[in-house]
């Protein structure tokens, strides 16, 4: 028989360094979640990715036990790294901070598929390409569907 959700508890934690301080620990410890546990099974399931920003996605269980799903890093984290900017811009629409390539936009949409609505390759760059818009940044060369 399924066991009963009782809640979902949506954090960001870093991949490999998951430790019961705040954001963490006061998030789980309300819903009654072992927290160490959590840290240690969610620090050995991301220990392939330190340091990167990972959403993740607990399921909690009436009896207090948890699951839990990592999604693939944001694609504004991922458009930063690849763009070489520190943050983006405060007015994207008048100050553009950076540049992408197209090339660069299907590597970060490849990686974000599985967390996409999105049913192909082509769709998914397109939403990969309004986040770098809206973050400041231009995305360079023409589009591979054009």
């Amino acid at each position: 028989m399924a066991k009963e959700i009782e809640t979902f508890i949506k954090l960001q934690c870093k991949g490999g360094q998951a430790n019961p301080a705040p954001p963490i620990g006061p998030a789980l410890g309300s819903k009654g979640v072992n927290i160490m546990e959590f840290c240690k099974r969610f620090n050995a399931k991301t220990q392939d990715s330190p340091g990167k920003l990972l959403p993740v996605v607990i399921t909690v269980f009436k009896d207090k036990s948890f699951d839990f799903v990592v999604k693939t890093p944001p694609a504004a984290i991922q458009l930063v790294e690849a763009s070489k900017i520190s943050k983006g811009s405060n007015e994207p629409n008048r100050k553009k901070v950076g540049s992408v390539s197209w090339e660069q936009v299907e590597s970060i949409a490849k990686i974000k598929m599985p967390d996409l609505n999105a049913f192909t390759i082509e769709s998914a760059m397109k939403m990969v390409a309004g986040t770098a818009r809206s973050m400041g940044l231009t995305v360079t060369g023409t589009p591979p569907w054009s």
